[in-house]
């Protein structure tokens, strides 16, 4: 089983912690994960853009001139769309771009987007995150030892003082164990995680 070093919350080690090799050392499904972001971005799309069609549009109904003897092409309304001020023909309304994938495939996405971390050795196990009071400083301290500017850190569950410590800290975003997805895991440079996270995680993919 692969293996990875412990932290404490004073950047030194503290052993080691044998992680599940279907998780962490799984086939690396570039294709999978790809789709798996996609998704994740699609999901985050409003959609909420709107034309208005002829029917949407103000004006009268009243049929501009008669049908023929004018020699002037047939024209029932003044809200059609080839005419200025009409309505728009085809034009987007409101929609949901999420597509869903299933789970199996979610899942097999976020092992894939792991392994390639942990393969890379972009991953940093903590024995635990615990601060007696948010500070931010301390937070920016322990992450600079590990050159996590850029990282995501992952607990098993909310931390009120961890998580406040860390929100102000620029590239830097907290999760819960439950939260985390293949998008985030491969937008960051490091994952910070503690070992109740890893565990947690474990159990959810392995």
């Amino acid at each position: 089983m692969p293996t990875i070093k412990v932290y404490n919350m004073e950047g030194k080690e503290a052993g080691e912690m044998e992680l599940s090799a279907d998780v962490f050392e799984a086939k690396i499904n570039v294709p999978l994960m790809h789709q798996a972001v996609l998704n994740t971005l699609a999901s985050q799309r409003r959609g909420t853009h709107e034309t208005k069609t002829r029917s949407n549009v103000a004006g009268t109904t009243k049929k501009p001139w008669r049908q023929k003897g004018t020699g002037r092409a047939r024209v029932g309304t003044r809200r059609n769309p080839v005419w200025t001020g009409g309505g728009v023909a085809f034009g987007p309304h409101p929609r949901e771009y999420g597509f869903k994938m299933p789970k199996k495939m979610r899942k097999a996405a976020l092992r894939s987007a792991l392994s390639d971390k942990f393969a890379n050795g972009e991953i940093i196990v903590f024995d635990e995150l615990a601060m007696e009071a948010p500070k931010t400083k301390t937070m920016v301290a322990l992450l600079n030892q590990f050159e996590a500017n850029n990282a995501i850190v992952v607990m098993d569950e909310f931390n009120e003082n961890v998580f406040k410590s860390v929100r102000n800290i620029a590239g830097v975003m907290p999760l819960e164990a439950c939260g985390i997805n293949v998008y985030n895991v491969l937008g960051s440079q490091k994952l910070v995680m503690t070992k109740a996270a890893v565990a947690k995680v474990e159990e959810v993919l392995g």
